[in-house]
């Protein structure tokens, strides 16, 4: 008589409980060996219908995490790619001085790179730009771009119904990022005043993120519940050194079409920096290539791209229609 387990009330040969659990297994370990793998990778990813923008649509480029003295080069990279489209509008995702946001540091690193298009920048500050008291070197170089001193976030609208909210995520700087903070109520005004428009927010530190150096911060959850309510589309973060692209999704991590996209660019020329636990919903992943991201912003719909530096081969992008 051939011998049998019992599964579920059922009496099942052995033979056939046994493979059950070698397969099991083994899709364990796949699903092991996928999560902690840094190399690029692509899953589905709806985009509903979407019509790509016209032609002389506004246009976003820009990255986080950008100049280090010892490495300018690959700062000024980064820069040559900006250079190469004058209209479209710079941001930076903080840490645009990614020692200690010194103003030597500034004039000599930020200012031979990115400083060139300071007139089109709007930037957010990072972690690093505050290791100077205040971030005050930050401050004082982009003056009125930066938003009120010693806030570090303004918002200001595009062509096409766009509204961009810039963010300072370093909350202990500026009485916090939690519901009630002056800058969480900033936010909620500043969407409920821009209810009819598309809305991208940028700041440095992610809330999803599969970096090996920092990862997810629930930190912003808060943040994330506002845009989300106000049907947000896009947000953009640095802190960790790579390039990821997350789904859409909601503030808790599930996928939904009805969600927001997150971008973390942190490519504008400090080293970059390996992978860890790969979250749920990253769909696109690089750690190696500088680079920028341009989004095109339409009427209906949006459009990223990835641009690598001279020599680097990564790239990605598409199309989303908008809420």
């Amino acid at each position: 008589m051939a011998l049998a387990a019992r599964a579920h009330g059922h009496r099942v040969p052995l033979a056939v409980a046994i493979a059950a659990i070698l397969i099991a297994a083994v899709a364990s370990c796949a699903v092991l060996s996928a999560t902690v793998s840094p190399i690029p990778s692509a899953g589905p990813d709806p985009v509903g219908s979407a019509v790509s923008p016209a032609v002389g649509s506004p246009a976003l480029i820009g990255a986080g995490d950008i100049c280090v003295t010892g490495s300018l080069a690959d700062a000024q990279a980064t820069a040559a790619l900006i250079a190469a489209r004058p209209n479209d509008i710079v941001f930076t995702a903080g840490d645009n001085s990614n020692e200690t946001g010194s103003a030597t540091q500034y004039a000599d690193c930020f200012g031979k790179s990115w400083g060139v298009f300071r007139d089109r920048i709007r930037p957010v500050p990072g972690n690093h730009d505050y290791m100077t008291s205040g971030a005050g070197p930050y401050f004082s170089y982009f003056g009125a771009a930066a938003g009120p001193a010693g806030k570090g976030y303004y918002s200001y609208d595009l062509a096409n119904n766009w509204h961009v909210v810039a963010l300072n995520a370093i909350c202990a700087e500026v009485g916090g990022c939690g519901a009630g903070s002056p800058q969480e109520t900033f936010l909620r005004a500043d969407l409920a005043a821009n209810a009819a428009k598309h809305i991208l927010a940028i700041w440095h530190i992610p809330a999803f993120s599969s970096g090996g150096e920092h990862g997810n911060d629930a930190t912003y959850t808060v943040w994330w519940q506002d845009l989300y309510a106000a049907h947000a589309e896009i947000v953009l973060n640095g802190h960790d050194h790579d390039y990821e692209r997350f789904t859409l999704q909601s503030p808790t991590g599930l996928a939904d079409l009805n969600g927001i996209r997150e971008f973390v660019v942190g490519t504008g020329g400090a080293g970059q920096r390996e992978f860890g636990l790969i979250r749920a919903n990253s769909k696109v992943r690089n750690a190696g290539a500088f680079g920028v991201l341009e989004l095109t912003l339409g009427a209906r719909s949006y459009s990223w791209r990835f641009i690598p530096v001279a020599g680097a081969t990564f790239s990605d992008s598409g199309t989303q229609a908008t809420h």
